[in-house]
């Protein structure tokens, strides 16, 4: 087998026994973990006695493009936009799935990059990865896909399902960054404002905050991953409400991005832009929001979401659609 530390060595250079000999070393372990990767299933203590399971994929040319983001960027930003679904239900991921699809051209270095960058992401959310499963594929083809478990810690999970007219809708974390963070790439402009062009790259959704949310009693919740407009409208369509969304309180997320990309794209990254994954959710009005959350917007009686009066419809990102 050929050395694994060889310069500009290829998987199908190495084999399957041969990467998985270099990448299952990186990959962190942890509490709850009675039997990591290596056998033919992951062996886990689930205390809670149910899990939650979600599970994205990111597919090159897609999702990604190697000129805009490394390896390790892409391994970071799979392992967030699967925990954010775990938060988003108020639940503590508790272990990841990994699945590399990959042509036996990709370079060793590349899935060297794309290991680190997950498994530094997961140590920081305190998740182990559990294993997962590699394929190959045609030339120039590279997918990788991240299936999380976690629990919600002897809770109810937080649907889309339970939004009631006279609710507020809130946020934890940032709205627009990701977009505009991808506008400035696209505009070759990325030097204007690296710390939103590094947010697209690698998102940093608040995790701890979706069990908060739950304990303070979040009636709905989701992560933004497809833009507010179009996740408060599954909000909406699933509890059977309309959400008002409140321009003036969305006005400080417009004012960050205003002076890199301009009024009328500010507003459009805060409404329509995708691959945030801050918490959207629904509160009593009654109740006080949770520290780090705010509001903006209302819960009222119909359907559907609106600003200023108007439908607010599309935006976000569809991967048949458009």
């Amino acid at each position: 087998m050929l050395d694994a530390d060889a310069a500009g060595a290829t998987l199908a250079d190495l084999g399957e026994d041969g990467l998985l000999s270099v990448i299952l070393p990186l990959l962190p372990g942890g509490p709850g973990v009675l039997l990591g990767p290596g056998d033919d299933t992951a062996w886990l203590s689930t205390p809670g006695g149910s899990v939650l399971a979600t599970t994205d994929a990111m597919v090159r040319g897609r999702d990604w493009l190697d000129e805009w983001s490394t390896g390790a960027d892409v391994g970071a930003k799979t392992v967030a936009q699967n925990i954010a679904d775990i938060a988003a239900m108020g639940g503590v991921a508790s272990g990841l799935l990994v699945v590399l699809i990959a042509d036996p051209g990709t370079s060793l270095a590349w899935v060297r990059d794309f290991t680190a960058g997950l498994a530094q992401a997961a140590r920081e959310a305190r998740v182990s990865v559990l294993g997962g499963d590699l394929s190959s594929a045609p030339e120039g083809v590279l997918a990788v896909s991240v299936t999380a478990l976690g629990t919600c810690e002897g809770r109810q999970p937080v649907c889309r399902s339970g939004a009631q007219v006279d609710d507020v809708l809130a946020v934890c974390g940032s709205l627009g960054h990701s977009a505009a963070g991808l506008l400035l790439l696209q505009r070759g402009q990325s030097e204007l404002a690296p710390q939103l062009v590094n947010y697209h790259r690698r998102p940093r959704p608040p995790y701890e905050q979706g069990p908060a949310a739950a304990r303070a009693g979040a009636t709905a919740m989701l992560d933004i991953s497809d833009g507010l407009g179009r996740d408060a409208g599954r909000i909406a369509r699933a509890s059977g409400v309309r959400i008002v969304l409140d321009d003036v309180l969305l006005g400080d997320d417009v004012g960050q991005l205003r002076p890199v990309i301009g009024q009328e794209d500010a507003w459009r990254s805060v409404i329509e832009g995708g691959e945030e994954h801050s918490l959207l959710a629904s509160f009593p009005s009654r109740a006080p929001l949770p520290e780090g959350w705010r509001k903006i917007g209302d819960v009222v009686a119909g359907s559907g979401v609106l600003l200023r009066g108007l439908p607010v419809i599309g935006g976000g990102w569809d991967h048949f659609g458009g």
